[in-house]
């Protein structure tokens, strides 16, 4: 697998709607390979508005069944994920089909690429990866972008799914992936390090795997604000190094922050150069990401100056606290909050603001309950003010042997116990209802989870309903 044009080459990927998945499909498209592929959400009916969007860009899509894979010559993707039981694996080992994993293939390209740009933190990555994409993009740099979520910029009616941008440019901009240990395998020329926090590994190792990947890098920009990466960023050489913090001392630092609801500004001073910045997307943790992107942008040859301007435009991805519309004087917003920084945040950006909170969080799996039980408690306990009120369903599910030995009912059970308004209701659309009755205006109601495409619809089913309640229409 290399850079620039695959025609010829013959792609089929297994998990092809995947939010890994689909933008690298994009990606190997537009450079000139044939590719197929499926999904079980295929077949299970869910989310046809993104299956339609593969087969607009010349994809053939095909049932989970094995009858996809058909020649030997075809390069089976998957993620590492994907059990060795599923039809199109054993189809392509009966045919002896060269193998490799999403993150493989994607760091092949990455790293054939002439300004490979990678960016890693456990929160944030996909934003900073959509801010960098869309300074270089409003530059004249025609990126290529691999982002984990839809950027809106990039996103119309015709192209609804925009998670990836194909360029012709010199810069392949990619969010790297911790939690499969992938992240060992890019060699960026710009690394991008956000934070460092318990998510899917143990500190000892994340502080391994992402030291080792900046100190690969000729420019590492590192957010020293948090803790984690400052300590990672002592171990990268001082020439290699653009520190950026927030009201500390750094290469880039961000000064007199101005919060609103959906918004933020900011001072940059970068040496002798003083910005002043506007962000179309809210909170601290956004003024973080922003100065790792500027500093990014800035290490790719494009000048603070334009960089700033650039960023203004900047207006954020799909499900990263986004604001859906809002309905009878509550606003509904749609986030990818899951672990607890980042939940953390969005309730502090909230918070920031009057309103009560009406919470849905939809845990991500079993087993992340049974590990993060303990700081998702905390998180929301510490989190959430007097009035707000919580609602568990039960976690996604989407097949396989699980173990459920910690549930949402406990979560909840353990919540109320500290002081918190939480409750379990296991049938999403009850507890979505709940929240809907009991919304008032100056309300926020707020979806939280990942891994579950059908969470946005679901927030948009909440905003009609408060509508409905209201007699009025829902505004976007």
């Amino acid at each position: 697998m290399h850079d620039g044009n695959l025609s010829g080459t013959s792609c089929f990927l297994v998990g092809i709607g995947g939010s890994g998945m689909m933008p690298l499909a994009m990606i190997l498209r537009a450079r000139g390979a044939v590719v197929a592929g499926s999904d079980r959400g295929l077949d299970q009916g869910r989310v046809p508005a993104k299956f339609d969007a593969l087969r607009a860009a010349g994809i053939a899509l095909f049932p989970q069944d094995g009858s996809g894979v058909a020649s030997p010559d075809q390069r089976v993707i998957a993620s590492a994920a994907v059990e060795a039981s599923v039809p199109d694996i054993v189809a392509a080992d009966a045919l002896g089909c060269a193998r490799a994993t999403r993150a493989e293939t994607l760091a092949a390209l990455f790293g054939a690429s002439a300004v490979p740009i990678g960016v890693a933190g456990t929160s944030g990555k996909s934003t900073v990866t959509g801010m960098i994409g869309w300074i270089l993009h409003a530059a004249g740099r025609d990126p290529t972008v691999m982002n984990g979520a839809v950027m809106k910029n990039f996103a119309s009616a015709d192209a609804p799914f925009a998670s990836a941008l194909v360029g012709r440019g010199e810069a392949f901009v990619s969010e790297v992936d911790e939690s499969d240990g992938s992240i060992a395998l890019y060699r960026p020329t710009i690394a991008a390090l956000n934070n460092v926090s318990l998510d899917h590994k143990g500190l000892d190792e994340l502080r391994q795997l992402f030291g080792d990947f900046v100190r690969k890098a000729v420019v590492a920009v590192v957010n020293i604000g948090d803790a984690e990466a400052a300590r990672i960023a002592e171990t990268v050489a001082a020439e290699s190094l653009v520190s950026v913090a927030i009201d500390a001392p750094a290469d880039l630092v961000a000064e007199r922050l101005v919060p609103a609801p959906f918004a933020i500004a900011f001072d940059l001073v970068a040496g002798d150069e003083r910005h002043r910045v506007t962000l179309a997307v809210p909170g601290r943790h956004n003024v973080a990401n922003a100065l790792v992107a500027l500093g990014a942008a800035r290490a790719a040859g494009v000048p603070l100056a334009v960089a700033v301007g650039a960023i203004a435009g900047f207006t954020g991805l799909r499900r990263r606290f986004d604001h859906v519309g809002d309905a009878g004087g509550v606003s509904v917003i749609d986030d990818f909050g899951h672990n607890p920084d980042k939940i953390a945040a969005t309730l502090a950006t909230l918070h920031a603001f009057p309103g009560r909170l009406l919470l849905l969080f939809q845990p991500h799996g079993y087993g992340p309950l049974r590990t993060m039980r303990r700081e998702l408690v905390a998180t929301f306990v510490d989190g959430m003010a007097a009035g707000d009120r919580l609602v568990l369903p039960d976690p996604v599910y989407q097949g396989g042997t699980v173990a459920r030995d910690v549930t949402s009912a406990d979560i909840a059970a353990d919540i109320t116990g500290a002081g918190g308004d939480a409750r379990h209701i296991a049938d999403r659309a009850a507890a979505a209802a709940a929240l809907v009755a009991a919304a008032r205006p100056g309300d926020r109601i707020v979806v939280m989870g990942a891994r579950d495409d059908t969470l946005p619809l679901l927030a948009a089913d909440m905003l009609a309903a408060l509508a409905a309640k209201g007699g009025e229409s829902a505004r976007p």
